[in-house]
């Protein structure tokens, strides 16, 4: 499960994380053995010597004796444009696989609006895996704080849909190779558009 060559490394300090798929939050004591499996999105996904897997943000990576990503920290500049807001979808990864929620196919459809208050408000509709998904608070969560970091985004609105539902098929088809899957279902329905209203 751990990355070849991922040497045992231990907790410097007590660290927040997300137990995977449970999504339930937990502290994890210093000195607790861990490998990292991946590092994506700002997030490092774990695993323990039982092999329980854990989501440590990136914010806690001195707990892992790391630096965090400077894509956790990480405010754009400039106008708002559709590119901006794909490269912050893509900047999302399932703590599972490494595979970003687009190439997932789990975004069915995003819309960019005025917001009464100035700047603009964005909303996506977005699906899960599996509808009983224990990340899926942890994804929307992710998903809504990276699109509130783009320039004049003043509110940002998952909504967690299940109609219709996830399947491969969604997939893009360098998901689908990266993950070793076939390509039976057909091809991927390609890259939603973005809506401005």
């Amino acid at each position: 499960m751990a990355l070849p060559g991922a040497d045992k490394i231990e907790l410097r300090r007590d660290c927040e994380a997300i137990a995977v798929p449970s999504g339930q939050r937990q502290t994890l004591p210093a000195g607790t053995p861990m490998r990292i499996v991946q590092t994506r999105g700002g997030a490092f996904t774990v695993s323990n010597d039982i092999h329980a897997i854990f989501r440590i943000d990136g914010a806690d990576a001195d707990a892992l004796g790391l630096a965090p990503p400077s894509s956790s920290t990480q405010k754009l500049q400039g106008p708002l444009t559709d590119d901006m807001v794909w490269k912050a979808l893509k900047s999302v990864y399932d703590p599972e696989l490494p595979v970003n929620v687009v190439d997932l196919g789990l975004i069915y459809s995003c819309s960019i609006t005025e917001s009464e208050q100035g700047g603009k408000s964005i909303a996506v509709s977005m699906a899960m895996t599996s509808p009983g998904c224990g990340m899926s608070n942890v994804l929307k969560a992710d998903v809504e704080s990276k699109l509130k970091r783009l320039p004049e985004v003043t509110d940002a609105k998952v909504d967690v849909v299940f109609d219709p539902p996830w399947t491969k098929a969604r997939m893009s088809e360098g998901a689908r190779l990266q993950l070793g899957m076939d390509f039976e279902d057909g091809p991927a329905p390609g890259l939603i558009q973005i809506g401005r209203f």
